[in-house]
């Protein structure tokens, strides 16, 4: 923040001098402003403009913040205090002739995307991208096959997309993981060069991964028997007809964030026993104990599943990964579910970050899941 007070005395001495000052206050600066644990974002575009608000995605703080203006300028600011390794996705609410319009920071570079369109980043000092998540030298990389599925449970055809690693022989038995959202995971959390980069490493063992989506995604998340029914009776069996995967239940494991991880812990409580590994991204496990949820219709089956798996978690069976971001609402529903998993004998792993509901935050937790379900000659997991 002292940049920004520096400013503030400059303009405060010479006011006539304000765009002069505040376009290279701009030039030499990389916005938001880090310094320690604080925060300060900054807006300017030389327009005249009425108010500023940060929009971010931080459950626990007040989602939309006032900005302070900089004397009589057309500048403002907000200074936030954050944990050292946090990482924040947001937009700014800017404020002009009595409209409000969402706007990512004109003066950050960083964005992340996701199937509505992209954000500004704020990363903190302590965060930083692991290595592994973008391609490095001297990989070999796997190959994407795509198949044509014919569902009969959503009567319609379902494109599919399979990863093969790079050292994939058809005479082979590999482990297989069903994935939730695959496009997404694809093409917003790089997971095909992280699978590439864990493999090499020998971090993972060399897997196979059959990468879905839903055609009505939120509604056959939810807790659907359909869903579950497609996943073991039509899109496992359509894997181990064209690829060499195991057939041992131990083996396959299925994977998703959000209605994806309750869509994948669904199959695995219907279908006992058909997958012994379960990777479980800040899932949208909302329950309650007395009375009813809040969050809609959408989410009354969701409820209702996860009521009753509280009940007998044990019918599951399969080894547990589990993580989710301390920015999200869910983080509560998430935390209760670790020691019920427990109690119930299952071998559970959970992971916290500071980060939210989001798909870098989905993808940063990635060598922490895989490593630790399908470990690779190194057999290791990370803390």
């Amino acid at each position: 923040m002292r940049p920004v007070l520096e400013l503030v005395e400059r303009l405060r001495r010479a006011p006539e001098r304000a765009d002069a000052e505040l376009s290279t206050f701009v030039r030499a600066h990389q916005f938001p402003l880090l310094e320690g644990d604080t925060a300060t974002f900054f807006f300017w575009d030389g327009q005249p403009t009425e108010a500023v608000h940060l929009m971010h995605w931080v459950f626990g703080l007040e989602s939309r913040q006032a900005f302070q203006r900089i004397g009589g300028t057309q500048a403002f600011y907000l200074p936030l205090e954050l944990p050292h390794a946090a990482r924040v996705e947001y937009k700014l609410e800017v404020r002009r002739h009595g409209q409000g319009h969402w706007v990512r920071d004109p003066h950050n570079p960083r964005q992340a995307f996701d199937p509505f369109g992209s954000n500004s980043v704020c990363p903190m000092p302590g965060y930083g991208a692991p290595a592994w998540v973008k391609a490095e030298p001297g990989v070999r990389p796997g190959q994407l096959e795509r198949f044509t599925l014919r569902s009969e449970v959503f009567a319609e055809e379902r494109e599919v997309t399979v990863y093969l690693p790079n050292e994939y022989r058809r005479t082979k038995r590999y482990p297989l993981i069903l994935c939730h959202d695959g496009p997404d995971y694809l093409k917003y959390a790089g997971v095909k060069a992280v699978l590439d980069n864990l493999i090499h490493r020998h971090e993972v063992i060399p897997l196979v991964v059959a990468f879905t989506a839903g055609g009505q995604r939120n509604a056959e998340y939810a807790a659907n028997p359909a869903q579950a029914r497609f996943l073991v009776e039509e899109l496992l069996p359509g894997v181990r007809a064209r690829f060499g995967v195991t057939e041992d239940p131990k083996l396959r494991g299925l994977m998703g964030a959000s209605f994806g991880a309750v869509s994948s812990l669904y199959a695995a409580w219907q279908h006992p026993r058909r997958f012994g590994r379960l990777l479980l991204q800040s899932g949208s496990f909302v329950f309650t104990d007395v009375g009813r949820h809040d969050r809609g219709p959408l989410w009354d089956p969701v409820v209702d599943f996860v009521n009753r798996f509280r009940t007998d978690p044990g019918r599951v069976d399969a080894q547990v990964f589990m993580s989710c971001g301390q920015f999200e609402s869910l983080i509560y529903y998430n935390r209760s579910l670790v020691p019920l998993l427990r109690q119930a004998g299952l071998s559970v792993r959970f992971v916290e970050s500071p980060d939210g509901h989001n798909w870098i935050n989905w993808r940063d937790r990635l060598r922490d899941g895989l490593s630790w379900l399908f470990p690779g000659h190194l057999r290791m997991y990370y803390e």
